[in-house]
């Protein structure tokens, strides 16, 4: 190349600036700050950019790397020389150096960056039109696998840091597209870079970073899921920084643009870091904009419900599973704060609650009332009743997709969730119905409980389960039942289940409830209300129920003597059993007049044993008591009972034979009872359950036989 291309550069400078050594080069370059100066003097810009050019396109784009070099030494000479003039040629000077930044060759590459902080320090704020284009350089040189380099480019961003810093002109905007692709780089080095600078840029007084974070939010809390610790704690405390800012003006905060991200970063179970930090972030979010967090329940709930499982000596989960319950606690203030006491809604809550997509939500809830940790499903639960209680007519269109899962968790082990299952599903079948008066019109009607479909409903799919579960009914079926009568009306209850189970094709099965209702009856203190009405029958409801009862317990003859003994129908129970001698006496049935012997020996029939005493005796009584040792073998129960009757004082012998002993203020009532009636009926069921055993023989039988012709086939 001849010696006028290179112009305005000397023969002896061009070698110089090819040259391998440095010195030969350093010497060139001071030649070239030299010859500036003159042209700067004389305003010769024209000059100026000539060499620019050259240096630029002949040297910095050579294929010689030495040349490069020169080029980038040349550069640097150039905007020394220039001074506060190199604003002018920001242009010229950068871009070369930008290019050598990612060289092959790694001297180049510290020789660019040598060039650029000498560039940089001379422009200072002349630079930052092209911070976007330094910036993206500098983030993948950060990872640069040679030490000098990168502690070369560390210097050259520490510059622009203070520059960055200083400056109020800088486009925040223009550089938010660079931020938010290299937010994403996997490499630690760059991320590194990435996070010092959105520390430093939220630093600046006149930069007001926050209004962009919901576009650089995702990229943070992947970041802080790196492996390298120093960049966790870098992240770790910008993220900080924030959410303090954020506390301290959230008036200013785009929290639904943010909230879905904290709900995706929430569920990483891989970093407990991240994961507590996102529910931290999301507990402030609640706090802080309320109301604007309803239309992202379901995603929070996602989110949330799963921590309140954790139950480990982590710190960090105790930590997490905290704060997931303050923010579970958080959310059902704001709710409550929109309803008023009688499940209706305030005109405030009416705006707010309109928010709501009671449908996500309902479907969050659903699914994890099969979660495996118990706090988790009884907090769903405990939602579902909220809900339901705050905002009946709009829950009442979600039960069908409820009351299933309400059925089955009533299965689970933990008597903790059964137990709150039972207090929704009490609140479900015992509150007043919305119903249109017409398919056309969309008026409402309320319906009174007495109407609510989900009651019966719900006591027919009880019985069902427990038909077709036995272990649920041995190893739930009294908790159920108990927790119900407290929850609900008891009489309303056994009077419906009886009522159902009157119209039970599996008798067997009757009988085998009967026997569980009656011995939940007897013993327990749920009860205790109901078992003194029906002892005393001062009142026509009790005598109804009395009467209900002995219609389905009738397929148990032992849970029917024992109804009669608890009402002091002493005579009526001297005809049961007298009926005995024409039952099949079976081990089963022993077995239950076992547990009634039981039963009388017990606190809860003190008052029959006391009956006893009285002068004169009740015949029936004693003879009903002697008729039940009789039906027994001679047992530890028949030795029992033989004992206390032999207690009885020799006054027995005195017994009134024209009349019982009945307490004067029971005979008003007890008298319209037809026992005669009811004996007709006992007698029908017990022929009814004769048929039904012979039909199931014979059921068994054919069923057997079938199966032995197809062996033989």
């Amino acid at each position: 190349m001849s010696e006028k291309d290179y112009a305005p550069l000397s023969a002896a400078c061009v070698r110089a600036l090819h040259d391998k050594l440095y010195e030969k080069r350093k010497t060139a370059a001071l030649e070239i700050e030299k010859m500036v100066k003159e042209f700067a003097n004389l305003n010769n810009t024209s000059q100026i950019r000539r060499l620019l050019k050259v240096l630029g396109q002949d040297f910095a784009s050579s294929q010689n790397p030495h040349a490069r070099k020169g080029g980038l030494i040349g550069l640097a000479a150039t905007a020394i020389a220039l001074g506060k003039d190199t604003s002018n040629y920001t242009d010229e000077l950068i871009k070369p150096i930008l290019g050598c930044l990612s060289d092959q060759d790694l001297r180049v590459r510290y020789y660019a960056c040598e060039s650029l902080y000498n560039v940089v320090k001379v422009s200072r704020g002349a630079v930052l039109p092209h911070f976007s284009a330094i910036f993206n350089a500098l983030s993948k040189i950060a990872t640069d696998p040679d030490q000098h380099v990168k502690n070369a480019s560390e210097l050259l961003d520490r510059l622009l840091k203070d520059i960055v810093t200083e400056s109020s002109n800088f486009d925040l905007e223009g550089f938010m597209p660079l931020l938010r692709e290299r937010i994403y780089t996997k490499a630690t080095f760059a991320r590194q870079f990435v996070i010092s600078w959105i520390s430093v840029l939220d630093m600046v007084p006149d930069i007001d970073l926050l209004f962009y974070l919901p576009e650089i939010l995702d990229g943070l809390f992947r970041i802080l899921a790196d492996t390298n610790l120093e960049v966790k704690k870098m992240c770790e405390t910008t993220l900080n920084e924030f959410l303090r800012n954020i506390k301290s003006d959230p008036s200013k905060v785009n929290f639904p643009a943010m909230i879905n991200i904290l709900i995706n970063h929430a569920q990483e179970k891989n970093d407990d870091l991240v994961q507590f930090t996102a529910i931290t972030w999301i507990k402030e979010f609640v706090q802080l904009s309320g109301p604007a967090m309803l239309p992202y329940m379901s995603g929070i709930f996602t989110a949330v419900l799963p921590c309140l499982a954790y139950d480990t000596e982590s710190r960090r989960m105790t930590d997490i599973k905290e704060t997931a319950t303050a923010v579970n606690f958080t959310l059902m203030k704001l709710i409550a704060v929109h309803g008023d006491d009688s499940g209706g809604r305030t005109t405030t809550g009416e705006a707010n609650l309109s928010q709501l997509d009671l449908q996500s939500v309902v479907d969050v809830l659903t699914q994890y009332m099969m979660h495996n940790s118990i706090q988790t499903k009884v907090a769903v639960l405990k939602w579902i009743h909220d809900l339901y209680t705050k905002l009946p007519d709009e829950m009442v269109n979600h039960i069908d997709v409820l009351f299933p899962a309400l059925q089955r968790t009533l299965a689970d082990e933990a008597d903790q969730v059964v137990q709150q299952c039972l207090v929704v599903i009490a609140e479900v079948i015992s509150s007043p119905v919305t119903k249109k008066t017409s398919p056309d019109d969309g008026t409402m009607k309320h319906l009174g409980c007495e109407t609510n479909p989900y009651y019966n409903k719900f006591l027919i799919s009880l019985l069902q389960a427990f038909n077709t579960e036995k272990r649920l009914l041995d190893e739930r079926g009294s908790f159920i039942i108990r927790q119900l009568c407290v929850l609900l009306n008891a009489e309303e209850i056994y009077r419906n289940l009886a009522h159902i189970l009157l119209n039970e094709p599996n008798l067997k099965f009757t009988r085998l409830m009967v026997e569980h209702l009656n011995m939940i009856l007897l013993t327990s203190s749920e009860l205790y209300d109901m078992r003194n009405r029906l002892k005393e029958l001062k009142t026509e409801e009790s005598c109804s129920l009395f009467c209900c009862l002995y219609e389905t317990w009738s397929y148990n003859p032992v849970a029917t003597v024992a109804l009669c003994l608890l009402t002091q129908s002493y005579a009526h129970v001297c005809d049961l059993i007298r009926l005995f001698g024409n039952l099949e006496v079976t081990v089963d049935f022993l077995m239950e007049i076992d547990k009634l012997v039981q039963l009388i020996e017990s606190p809860i029939f003190a008052y029959l044993r006391l009956e006893l005493l009285q002068v004169p005796c009740d015949k029936n009584l004693i003879q009903a008591l002697y008729g039940l040792l009789m039906l027994l073998p001679q047992t530890d129960a028949f030795q029992t009972l033989k004992i206390r009757l032999s207690c009885i004082p020799s006054l027995h012998l005195h017994c009134d034979d024209k009349a019982t002993i009945q307490p004067n203020s029971a005979q008003q009532f007890k008298k319209n009872i037809d026992f005669a009636k009811l004996l007709q009926h006992f007698i029908e069921v017990q022929e009814k359950y004769k048929e039904y055993k012979k039909m199931m023989r014979l059921k068994d039988l054919t069923y057997a036989e079938k199966e032995l012709s197809n062996l033989e086939f």
